[in-house]
């Protein structure tokens, strides 16, 4: 499995796992978005200077391992139950 693909199931059981634990949907999406987002820099810097992979090149898989389960969060956000405090 390539590590694009990991990256984001890894972001899709963090988003599982904070609905899980958070009882404030809206509150969820936030702390995950930010979260995401810090894994996703982090990803991104690693794939850049440790493995040697370009700016641009990186850029773009950055995008996707951040956008996806970012799109799923607002959308699981959107369409899902919030559960009452």
């Amino acid at each position: 499995m390539s590590h694009t693909v990991t990256m984001l199931f890894v972001g899709i059981a963090l988003l599982v796992a904070l609905r899980l634990f958070v009882r404030d949907a809206a509150r969820t999406t936030r702390i995950f978005l930010w979260l995401w987002l810090a894994v996703s820099i982090g990803n991104l810097l690693v794939g850049v200077l440790h493995a040697g992979y370009g700016w641009i090149e990186e850029a773009g898989i950055g995008l996707i391992v951040f956008g996806v389960p970012a799109v799923i969060a607002i959308a699981a956000r959107r369409v899902g139950p919030n559960r009452p405090g």
